[in-house]
């Protein structure tokens, strides 16, 4: 069942247990899905390298907006996007933990032959390849940053 069929799925389900706050998500999610199976090359399929990818960028767009509503003290706004990153993070893998990041991140350096807080450019592209969905790109780099410098 690929990303499609799943919201589709969940999508009926939201309709019939009227939950708007999950079909506003999940209407989201389709409304980007479609968009990228009609960019030019998609030839109406989508790769799950590039659903991963879409999903962590929507996560992104929302994290960002509700910090800015957060900040502008719009709670009713805050509350929606918080809604919608905890809809579209369940078709996300899930989320390494801050210690087994922390673990791949020093395998990933010492597979590099890392020493100096001057190699984090080479660790940082062996490790957004390998960790790619797990983990979010400011947590890796932070790991990286913190185990270089010691």
């Amino acid at each position: 069942m690929n990303l499609e069929e799943k919201v589709m799925a969940q999508m009926k389900d939201a309709m019939k247990s009227r939950n708007e706050a999950a079909l506003r998500g999940l209407r989201a999610i389709k409304a980007e899905i479609i968009k990228a199976k009609t960019e030019p090359g998609a030839h109406g399929e989508i790769s799950a390298d590039s659903e991963v990818k879409m999903l962590q960028k929507m996560v992104k767009q929302r994290k960002d907006a509700l910090e800015i509503y957060q900040q502008q003290s719009r709670t009713d706004l805050a509350q929606k996007e918080q809604e919608e990153i905890a809809i579209i993070e369940t078709f996300l893998p899930a989320q390494l933990s801050e210690a087994d990041l922390k673990k791949e991140v020093q395998d990933i350096i010492t597979e590099a032959g890392a020493s100096s807080p001057a190699d984090m450019g080479k660790v940082m592209g062996l490790a957004t390849k390998k960790l790619a969905g797990r983990a979010d790109g400011k947590a890796v780099a932070a790991a990286v940053k913190e185990l270089l410098t010691k």
